[in-house]
C-alpha cells in the first residue's frame, strides 16, 4: 500500500525555486532515504510532508497524498489534525525537540491525548510504556517518570521516536535523526528505525551521511541545488552511482585506513599514568600513549569517553590529578575547536582574529596583514574573505579559517578535537584532504579527537580508543582496524566504517 505519494513538488520563496519537480513515492514498510548536502533542499522537502513550510513558501505539486489523501490545499487546521495520526517527525536535536519542563512519559502521551482523547489514566500509562518498549528503551518505566536532561543523547532520540510513534502513524519522517550521535548509538538508532519500517510504517529517512543510508534504507534519492538528480534502489545507487556528484558523495564516506611505509620517528610526546576525575566521576585513568613526530594520532570513543580531556591535559587547559605529560624538545601546539562559529569572536571580521593571532605570535604589525593573507590562501580560502564576519562564511570555510588561526602561531602540534563532525561530506573530505597536506609541508604532528572511525581512518596513522576513561586498545590503524583485539573496538568498527571501495 501506497503511504505517500508525491509528483512534482516545487516549493518557492518569491521568484526563488527552492525545492523543484520532486517526485518520489513510499509503500508501507518500506525506508526510503533522501540524501544531499546542507541547500540540497531534503529537510524542506521532508518538512513539507507534514505541512512544516516557512509561511511565506509557496507549494505546489501535481499530485501529492498522503495515506491515499490528497493534501495540497490542506490548511493549518487539517495538517494538525494528521501530524501525530497519520504521519509523525523525528528530527535531528532531541535535547531542543523535547520539552526539558515535560517528563518523557508525558511527552510520548501527548500524541494520544490528542488523537484519542478517550484515552486516559492507567490506559493511557500502559501506552505509553507500550511506546517506550517498542523502541527498546531500558527500563521504560523508570525512564517514563525522568526529564531529557536525565537522559543519554541516545536515549532521548528513541523516547522522540517513541512519541513519533506512540498514535501509530502511516509514515514517519525521520530528518537527520542520527547527526548528533556516537557512531554505536547511532547504529542502535537506526537499527531500530529499519525494525519500524520492517513492521510496516513507511519511513522517509533524510541524512547527508551515506553510512548510515546504507543500513537502513530501501531505495535512495540524491538531492542537489532543490532537484533529485539520481534515484534507484540503495545497492545500486551507493555500489554503482551514475552522477559524479553521487560518486564524490559515496567516496567520502568510505575510506581506507591510512597506511605509511616509514616506521615512526622520534617520539616527541610521551604520556604516563594520566588521570582526571571531575567531581568524583573518573574522566580518564591510567592513560599511557606516545606521540611520535610528524605523525597523527587518531583519539577514538564514544561520548563520556574521556577523548576531549585527554585532549585538554595536553594542551594544558585541564590539569591532570595524576601520571605526566612529558614533551621531548621545544614545542609549540595550537587547539583546533569543533564549533569554530563558537570559536571567534562574532564582532571581529576574520582578518581581524588572524591578526590577533598573529600579534601573539609575536609578528610585527606592518607584516601581519600580509601574514594573514598569506595563512587565508594556505587554508585555501579567498583573502577577500578576511573583511567577513564568522556568521557570514560556510561551515567549512569557518572550520579552514579556524585550522589559518592555530596556523598563525607557527605551531609543531595541532591538537583537533572533532573538527569535521558538522560538515557535510565532500567539504569534510576537502578539509581532511587540507589536514594532510599541511601535515606534509609544515612537517605537524597532530592528535585528532573524533568519534567516527570513517574520518581517523583517512587522516590517522596511529589509533588509540577510549572507553569510559580508559584506553583499552592502541597502535597503526591499519592494524587495530583489521583485526581489533577489544570488543568494544570491534563493536564500534562494526558500527562505524563502510565498506571501502
Amino acid at each position: 500500500m501506497t503511504a505517500l505519494d508525491v509528483q512534482g513538488l516545487r516549493i518557492a520563496f518569491g521568484r526563488d525555486v527552492v525545492v523543484d519537480d520532486v517526485s518520489f513515492s513510499l509503500d508501507a514498510g518500506e525506508c526510503v532515504a533522501i540524501v544531499g548536502e546542507s541547500g540540497a533542499g531534503k529537510s524542506l522537502t521532508a518538512r513539507a510532508m507534514l505541512g512544516l513550510v516557512p509561511s511565506d513558501a509557496r507549494v505546489t505539486a501535481e499530485r501529492w497524498e498522503v495515506a491515499g489523501a490528497d493534501v495540497r490545499r490542506l490548511d493549518e487546521r487539517s495538517w494538525r489534525r494528521l501530524r501525530g495520526r497519520t504521519v509523525a517527525l523525528v528530527s535531528q536535536d532531541a535535547l531542543v525537540s523535547l520539552d526539558p519542563l515535560q517528563r518523557i512519559g508525558s511527552e510520548v502521551a501527548e500524541p494520544l491525548r490528542l488523537h484519542e482523547k478517550g484515552l486516559r489514566g492507567a490506559a493511557l500509562r500502559a501506552r505509553v510504556q507500550e511506546a517506550l518498549e517498542r523502541v527498546w528503551m531500558p527500563d521504560a518505566g523508570r525512564r517514563a517518570r525522568q526529564y531529557p536532561h536525565e537522559l543519554s543523547g541516545g536515549l532521548r532520540q528513541r523516547a522522540l521516536i517513541a512519541s513519533a510513534l506512540a498514535a501509530s502513524p502511516s509514515v514517519l519522517v525521520a530528518d537527520e535523526p542520527t547527526t548528533a550521535l556516537d557512531s554505536t548509538v547511532q547504529a542502535r538508532v537506526l537499527d531500530l528505525l529499519r525494525e519500524i519500517a520492517d513492521a510496516g510504517t513507511a519511513v522517509l529517512f533524510i541524512s547527508h551521511d551515506f553510512a548510515a543510508v546504507r543500513r537502513v534504507a530501501d531505495r535512495i534519492l540524491v538531492m542537489r541545488d532543490g532537484r533529485v538528480i539520481e534515484a534507484g534502489p540503495a545497492a545500486q545507487v551507493l555500489d554503482a552511482p551514475r552522477e559524479p556528484y553521487t560518486r564524490t558523495l559515496v567516496a567520502a564516506t568510505r575510506h581506507r585506513p591510512r597506511e605509511t611505509s616509514a616506521a615512526p620517528g622520534e617520539t616527541l610526546l610521551s604520556v604516563d599514568g594520566l588521570a582526571k576525575a571531575f567531581g568524583g566521576v573518573t574522566a580518564v585513568t591510567e592513560a599511557t600513549f606516545a606521540v611520535a613526530r610528524g605523525r597523527t594520532l587518531g583519539v577514538v570513543g564514544e561520548s563520556g569517553s574521556g577523548k576531549t580531556t585527554l585532549a585538554r591535559m595536553i594542551i594544558g587547559v585541564e590539569r591532570p590529578d595524576a601520571g605526566e605529560i612529558r614533551w621531548h624538545g621545544p614545542h609549540r601546539v595550537q587547539f583546533v575547536h569543533q564549533n569554530p562559529l563558537g570559536a571567534f569572536d562574532p564582532r571581529w571580521s576574520i582578518g581581524r582574529s588572524l591578526r590577533e593571532a598573529l600579534e601573539a605570535a609575536g609578528v610585527p604589525r606592518g607584516e601581519r596583514a600580509e601574514r594573514a593573507t598569506a595563512l587565508l590562501e594556505e587554508v585555501d580560502l579567498d583573502p577577500a574573505l578576511a573583511a567577513r564576519r564568522p556568521s557570514a562564511l560556510s561551515g567549512g570555510q569557518r572550520q579552514r579559517a579556524a585550522i589559518a588561526r592555530a596556523l598563525a602561531a607557527d605551531p609543531d602540534v595541532l591538537v583537533l578535537d572533532e573538527p569535521v563532525s558538522a560538515l557535510d561530506p565532500s567539504i569534510r573530505e576537502r578539509v581532511l584532504r587540507l589536514l594532510l597536506r599541511l601535515q606534509h609541508e609544515r612537517g605537524l604532528t597532530m592528535l585528532f579527537v573524533s568519534h567516527d572511525l570513517d574520518v581517523v581512518a583517512a587522516v590517522a596513522e596511529d589509533v588509540l580508543v577510549m572507553q569510559d576513561g580508559a584506553i583499552v586498545e592502541q597502535g597503526p590503524v591499519a592494524d587495530v582496524f583489521a583485526a581489533p583485539q577489544h570488543p568494544f573496538t570491534r563493536e564500534l568498527l562494526a558500527a562505524g566504517l563502510s565498506p571501502a571501495p
